[in-house]
């Protein structure tokens, strides 16, 4: 999937993949599609919940070799 940013938040633990994907949120315009990378599995649950608060749209999710990756629609 294309995403129109990135974000880098492997190696981190909670809270800190939300505070950051929260962070690069505000770059995003309406529309775009933020992806977020994580080494961390609480990111699981806490980026779904997250997205779905926010009013964002969580288009997909991956898992391969403990990194979980996430494509996030801004709303």
């Amino acid at each position: 999937m294309k995403a129109d940013h990135f974000l880098d938040a492997t190696g981190l633990s909670c809270p800190m993949p939300i505070v950051k994907t929260r962070n690069a949120m505000k770059e995003v315009n309406s529309g775009e599609v933020l992806e977020v990378k994580t080494t961390d599995k609480g990111a699981k649950a806490d980026l779904t919940a997250w997205t779905k608060s926010g009013g964002h749209e969580l288009l997909e999710q991956l898992e391969e070799n403990d990194v979980y990756t996430f494509f996030i629609k801004k709303g």
